[in-house]
C-alpha cells in the first residue's frame, strides 16, 4: 500500500487522520467485543441455573402425574382440553447495538384450569401446575439461549473487524506514514543539497564579476 499513495504533506496528513481512526476504531471494537463476552457468560450462567431448575420441575411435574394417575386413573384425556400456548410475547433490548430477544408469558394463561374441577382432584391440579412451572421456565431459557447465540454471532463478526484493524489496516497506514516521511524527508535533502549548489554556484559568479 505504501508504494501506491504519492508522498506528499497532504497524504501525509489523511494517512495520519486513517490512522488515527483506525486506532480508535479498533478500541473501541476491543470494548464492544469486552463488553458483549461479559453478557454472554453471564447468560451463559443464568441458562444453566435455569436447566438446573426445570430438570428438577419436570421431575416434580412427573411425581406429580404418577400420583395423579394412582388417584384418578389415566389423566391424557385432561391433558386435551388444555389449548397450545398462543400468549408469548417478544420484545428487544439492546446491548451495544445488539438486538437480544425479550420472551413474556401473558399473566393471564399461566394459572388458569381449562378441565372441569368437578370431575378431578388437587393431584391434578398439582401436576398442571407443575407444568406451567416448566413452560415458564423453558420460556425463560428459550430468551437466554437465544441471546446467547446472537451475542456469540456479534462477538465473532466483532472480533474479525477488530482483528482486520489491527493487523492489516493500522500496520498498513503506519508503514504508509514511515514510506511518506522518508521520502518527504529525503526530497527535503535533496533540495537542500541543490539549493546549497546553486548557491555556490551564484557565489562564484559573483566572485568572478567583481574581479
Amino acid at each position: 500500500m505504501a508504494q501506491q499513495v504519492f508522498p506528499t504533506k497532504s497524504n501525509l496528513m489523511a494517512t495520519k487522520k486513517s490512522l488515527e481512526l483506525s486506532r480508535q476504531g479498533y478500541e473501541l471494537m476491543d470494548r464492544k467485543r469486552n463488553i458483549l463476552v461479559r453478557e454472554m457468560m453471564q447468560l451463559i450462567d443464568r441458562a444453566a441455573e435455569i436447566q438446573s431448575r426445570i430438570e428438577t420441575a419436570y421431575s416434580s411435574a412427573y411425581s406429580a402425574l404418577q400420583r395423579a394417575n394412582i388417584t384418578m386413573g389415566i389423566v391424557g384425556d385432561f391433558a386435551k382440553a388444555v389449548p397450545e400456548e398462543q400468549g408469548l410475547q417478544v420484545d428487544f433490548r439492546s446491548v451495544m447495538g445488539v438486538e437480544l430477544p425479550i420472551v413474556k408469558l401473558e399473566e393471564t394463561t399461566r394459572d388458569r384450569f381449562y378441565y372441569g374441577l368437578r370431575s378431578t382432584n388437587s393431584q391434578l391440579d398439582e401436576v398442571y401446575s407443575h407444568f406451567q412451572e416448566v413452560k415458564r421456565l423453558t420460556v425463560e431459557l428459550a430468551e437466554v439461549e437465544g441471546s446467547v447465540y446472537r451475542l456469540a454471532i456479534a462477538i465473532k463478526k466483532t472480533q474479525k473487524r477488530a482483528n482486520a484493524l489491527h493487523n492489516i489496516m493500522i500496520p498498513q497506514f503506519t508503514s504508509t506514514i514511515k514510506f511518506i516521511t522518508e521520502a518527504l524527508e529525503e526530497k527535503e535533502r535533496e533540495d537542500f543539497s541543490r539549493l546549497k549548489v546553486i548557491k555556490s554556484q551564484k557565489d562564484k559568479a559573483a566572485a568572478s564579476q567583481s574581479e
